[in-house]
């Protein structure tokens, strides 16, 4: 089994709906994300799946996200953009993604500072 990860990173704001302190208030964060995907077989040139293309779908994600307040895309309506939410809507956006190259997302990690960070793992 081979598992490969990128990172990547985005600016946004966010607040937490009833959150009895400081973070119930508008703020941001340089929002730090790595993605980890597995797979068994390697390709033709022996390598799992181009680190370019993970980098890139990555991206593209995480440009819906940049320089936004989080709390007014659609994905958080109904839920607080926590680090937690956040990986798992990342994780849910890139998964099909990876399939399309034969490899499982297995990890989303988000860290909204170097010390404080969230996953999102398939189960």
């Amino acid at each position: 089994m081979f598992e490969l990860t990128v990172r990547d990173e985005f600016a946004a704001a966010h607040y937490l709906r009833n959150y009895p302190g400081a973070c119930e208030r508008l703020h941001g964060h340089n929002w730090k994300v790595e993605i980890a995907v597995r797979g068994e077989k390697l390709n033709e040139i022996d390598v799992l799946v181009d680190f370019k293309n993970l980098k890139k779908h990555l991206k593209e994600v995480l440009e819906e996200l940049d320089h936004q307040n989080l709390n007014e895309h659609p994905a958080f309506q109904d839920q607080n953009p926590s680090s937690e939410n956040i990986a798992r809507y990342i994780f849910e956006k890139l998964a099909p993604k990876m399939a399309s190259y034969g490899v499982e997302l297995v990890r989303v990690t988000v860290c909204e500072t170097e010390r404080s960070c969230a996953s999102y793992l398939k189960d």
